[in-house]
């Protein structure tokens, strides 16, 4: 019993290392398209990224012997999990070029609280009111960020929120997508999406792709490398320990991508914003907490 109690520590500590590992590469990645965007048109730099990425889940998909195209590919929840995804990565990857990089990362964490109230909504889970009133507070959290109705109001903000939606629609698309599809098929199509964001986005700017120079492409790489190693050490991260010990981990992403936005661009913290940030990380570890306690009382 001692030895099982052990090993699941140690599982979980390692777990818990792959996440913080991951979140610290999100928001490097994060950093490197903001500052590649500076220089090339949004719809190319998302096209450059989906591209490179694809390129390297297409290869890790081939190493391991898995087919790049199946019927599962075209199933309903990965039509609208690809949908979603093209939505997340569009709208992040805009507020990520036109508002700070702590603020984009501050309100892409409300992403787990839509996931629940969505899963609740769509697949019919139990949610009590506890839980929904933490959903509730975390969006207020939100609120208080953007502060609607304020001189600090951006309409730009809306772009984060947008691109929060998205990523949470893409996460429940996920819940219901084949489970024979594998995280290298996954991540290809994953990427494969952006590729076409940043297509739909080129097509509606107007705006001519450029040659990007040895920085900037040093950037793009930098992006591409960042976000592979992220997805993986994610995947890694759910993999092991249990889920509900792991995933807390989540929220040093935010202290990660704030720590950033303020070395590299200047960054400064509001007082709204250390609310609601407070707010939404308060109530999305209530949520993980309250749900493990309801599957310990089933």
């Amino acid at each position: 019993m001692t030895l099982h109690i052990a090993t699941d520590r140690k599982a979980n500590l390692a777990g818990s290392a792959w996440m913080i590992a991951a979140m610290a590469v999100f928001a490097v990645e994060d950093a490197l398209i903001k500052a590649a965007s500076v220089a090339l048109p949004i719809g190319e730099v998302l096209v450059v990224f989906g591209l490179g990425g694809a390129f390297v889940f297409a290869a890790l998909a081939l190493v391991n012997r898995e087919p790049l195209y199946s019927a599962d590919v075209v199933s309903r929840p990965m039509c609208i999990r690809v949908v979603f995804e093209i939505v997340g990565r569009l709208f992040y990857v805009l507020a990520l070029s036109l508002i700070p990089l702590s603020a984009a990362t501050v309100i892409l964490q409300a992403t787990p609280l839509v996931v629940v109230a969505g899963a609740a909504l769509v697949f019919g889970e139990k949610v009590g009111w506890r839980r929904w009133t933490a959903i509730f507070v975390g969006l207020a959290g939100v609120v208080i960020i953007i502060q609607p109705g304020t001189e600090g109001f951006s309409v730009l903000s809306l772009l984060a929120v947008m691109g929060m939606i998205g990523f949470a629609g893409r996460d429940l698309a996920s819940r219901a997508a084949p489970a024979g599809l594998g995280t290298a098929i996954l991540g290809l199509y994953g990427f494969l999406s952006i590729v076409v964001a940043g297509g739909l986005y080129a097509a509606w700017q107007g705006v001519p792709f450029v040659m990007p120079d040895g920085e900037t492409s040093l950037l793009l790489l930098g992006a591409i490398l960042a976000g592979v190693a992220a997805y993986s050490c994610l995947m890694k991260a759910m993999r092991t320990g249990e889920v509900s010990a792991v995933t807390p981990f989540r929220y040093t992403r935010l202290l990660f991508g704030i720590a950033l936005g303020i070395m590299l661009f200047g960054e400064r913290l509001s007082f709204a914003m250390v609310v609601g940030s407070m707010l939404i990380v308060v109530s999305g570890l209530f949520i993980l907490w309250r749900g493990r306690q309801v599957r310990a009382e089933i």
